[in-house]
This record gives structure tokens, sequence and C-alpha cells, in this order.
């Protein structure tokens, strides 16, 4: 379909809660889901909100294969996320870089519940519902923060451990979002 403009940190926009999904298998829903797609795939990223396009409703997409570029990351399934829930199943929390397609080529240190449950319905209204931990519940909190108008810099404790991609891993090959 299209590879969309991704809204960058400043357009308020991405500052917004987003509305819920009330529709389920449209041709509005469809081709959102396909730009959305393809926009994060043609940037190599690991996940994508509406929001992040422009779009304020309450739909992420995410999924990572082995990628070079997070190699100690167990790959996530690709999945399509409508009107999502997160809760924690952990007190634990650990912080860990991140990269966002909203916050172009920079990175933070950013805490994360290690392990959640996150309840959504996929773009037919069919349920899901899953446990996950690790990167897999990274990649879904960062993705869901964006449907609350939050982005990752807004959650940093340590602004040292905030920068520019190529000043903080000089010669490596990082991926935003």
């Amino acid at each position: 379909m299209a590879i969309r403009t991704v809204l960058r940190m400043g357009d308020p926009v991405l500052l917004q809660v987003a509305k819920k999904v009330e529709q389920f298998d449209t041709p509005e829903l469809e081709t959102l889901l396909q730009d959305m797609h393809d926009t994060m795939v043609a940037l190599n990223g690991a996940g994508l909100a509406a929001p992040q396009i422009g779009i304020s409703l309450q739909v992420v997409i995410f999924g990572v294969d082995y990628n070079p570029r997070y190699p100690d990351a167990e790959a996530v399934p690709y999945t399509i996320l409508i009107n999502p829930k997160i809760t924690p199943l952990s007190k634990k929390v650990e912080e860990d870089w991140e990269g966002c397609l909203s916050v172009p080529g920079m990175r933070g240190r950013v805490p994360r519940h290690t392990k959640i449950r996150y309840q959504g319905v996929d773009q037919h209204g069919n349920t899901i519902d899953r446990s996950v931990e690790n990167f897999h519940a990274r990649v879904v909190q960062h993705e869901c923060d964006h449907l609350h108008g939050i982005l990752y810099p807004m959650r940093i404790r340590d602004f040292r451990q905030f920068g520019f991609t190529d000043v903080l891993f000089p010669g490596q090959e990082v991926m935003d979002d």
C-alpha cells in the first residue's frame, strides 16, 4: 500500500491518548494496518503504533525475527494488537537500551517490567491474551506507550544514558523502535 511519514517527537499527535477502535474488518482498518506494516518494514522497525503515522487510534504492530542488531534478543512474533491492556506480572523492572522511529538517531536506557500480560484484539476482533517476558515484553510496552502519548525519553531515569546512537555505539548499526 504505502510507506507513511513517521511523526517525530514534538508533534502534538504523539502526545495524545489514542481512541479505541470500534469497528473491525473494515477496508479503512486493513489499509491502516498495511500502511503500518509497509512503513515498519521499510524503516527496519521492531514495531509501530498508529499515532506515529498520525492516526490517533489504539493500534500497534510489532514483530522481530532474528536480527543482528538485536543479537541477544529472542524472536517476537508478528502481531497486530488493537485496544491493548497491559498488566505487569512481576515487580521486577530492568533498564535496557531503546530507540524509536519517532526519535530518530537517538537511544536511551528505559526501565520496563520484565514480565507482562497483554490483552486486546486483532483486526478481526478476535481476542489476544499473552503472557510474555524480556525483549517481547519491552517491545509491547514501548509500542503501547505511544497509545497513551508517552515517548520513551519520558521514561528515562538517568539522562546520562540518553544520546545519539552513533556517539553511544560508534561503528555499530542499531535499530530504532
